[in-house]
């Protein structure tokens, strides 16, 4: 079977259209802090107004634990996205009740509405598939159709992802289409060299698409916090550095199976190692096979690859056509911290070929560091979907409209 587009749903003028979005973009007292997701939304926005249909935006944002909490209201996105488009956005505050059906029944053609919080409502994340259905029965009175626009949680199997779009004439709007694009390069037919950079914390988010990669690729480059398992792995002292000793076994067997495969897996050859996992804490760089030689001994804490790794990983990254990248070199959000993430997104903005980022706090990392989305190949809006795809996983969200 194949995926669901647009064109599948016919005519959809004077048609509601409920357009499942991912708005679940970071909030500061509750400013919007990078509006990148709701940017990546406007494509099928557009072109569900240009058809015509009137537009009925549902999302989730955060954890609310299935109750209002104003904390976590889509109000900001809702006023954001009305700034995007220079038109009007209705906002219901509520996502089935009264306030959301005064605002559907008051849309014409080519409007568009947002609705409360979907996670305010505890049947959308359940675990009981009827208690699903029913709140998604109570969402498609809303529309005609729904199209599903939130790559972020097509690998959840939720009530307004999975059970909706099998209620109502579903199909995946232009971003879904997009990223999956994308993804299948990285898979199917990814121009040679092929590198990717895999960071953040844990070693076990990561196992699947290590992999299912690691026959496909021609270089892995470890950083973050998951580089100090493998450094174990290599029977190295980390400090305090975080480090999943249940995880040290798997590391040498992909170690021995990268090398197997001829594959070039590179670990740092020098980390950051600060006294304290604070931005004003003291940090000096040391090789990365002797971290417990820093002046803070036992205690010191690796933050971030160091400048030598930076430069080589950077040299890799621009040799290769094809690069996919997920999860940040250090802790980028600390300043004096940052420059390891900073020199594999500045190399990854330079590649001739295919860059992509590989969402959640990769795609964080490289806006809070001042780099345009337009510098990379794409930056995908999923981390957890984009991994889960990478691994070969069936995802429900996508599996539900014919992929």
């Amino acid at each position: 079977m194949s995926l669901r587009t647009l064109s599948s749903l016919g005519d959809l003028r004077g048609k509601r259209v409920i357009l499942r979005c991912d708005f679940n973009v970071p909030l500061s007292d509750g400013v919007i802090v990078d509006d990148g997701r709701i940017r990546a939304a406007l494509p099928t926005i557009s072109a569900l107004r240009s058809a015509g249909a009137r537009v009925v935006i549902i999302s989730h944002l955060g954890r609310p634990e299935g109750a209002p909490d104003s904390r976590y209201s889509l109000a900001p996105a809702a006023t954001r996205l009305a700034e995007l488009i220079s038109d009007h956005v209705a906002f219901a505050e509520d996502t089935i009740g009264a306030s959301a059906e005064t605002t559907v029944a008051n849309l014409v053609d080519g409007a568009v509405a947002v609705l409360e919080n979907l996670r305010f409502n505890p049947e959308e994340t359940s675990k009981d598939e009827s208690v699903r259905l029913a709140f998604a029965q109570k969402l498609a009175r809303f529309a005609d159709a729904v199209v599903s626009d939130g790559f972020g949680v097509v690998h959840r199997k939720q009530a307004s992802v999975y059970e909706l779009e099998q209620i109502l004439p579903s199909a995946a709007g232009l971003l879904v289409e997009n990223e999956l694009n994308v993804l299948q390069q990285l898979t199917d037919s990814p121009v040679h060299p092929y590198t990717v950079v895999l960071g953040g914390s844990k070693v076990s988010d990561k196992l699947g698409v290590i992999s299912h990669l690691l026959p496909r690729v021609d270089n892995l480059l470890i950083g973050g916090g998951m580089l100090f398992t493998f450094l174990a792995a290599q029977g190295h002292s980390v400090g305090s550095s975080l480090l999943e000793a249940d995880q040290i076994d798997t590391c040498r067997e992909y170690m021995s199976r990268a090398l197997e495969l001829g594959v070039n897996l590179v670990l740092p050859s020098d980390v950051v190692v600060a006294e304290a996992f604070a931005p004003d804490a003291r940090f000096v760089t040391v090789p990365a096979d002797h971290i417990e030689s820093s002046p803070f001994g036992s205690s010191g804490i690796g933050v971030d690859i160091g400048p030598t790794t930076s430069a080589e990983f950077a040299k890799i990254i621009s040799a290769s056509h094809t690069v996919f990248w997920n999860g940040p070199a250090g802790v980028f959000e600390m300043a004096p911290f940052a420059s390891g993430t900073r020199a594999i997104a500045q190399a990854l903005s330079e590649v001739d070929g295919l860059s992509v980022v590989g969402g959640g706090d990769s795609a964080a990392a490289v806006r809070v560091l001042g780099f345009d989305d337009e510098q990379f190949g794409h930056i995908s809006t999923g981390g957890g979907a984009s991994l889960e795809f990478l691994e070969g996983k069936v995802l429900p969200g996508l599996e539900v409209l014919g992929w």
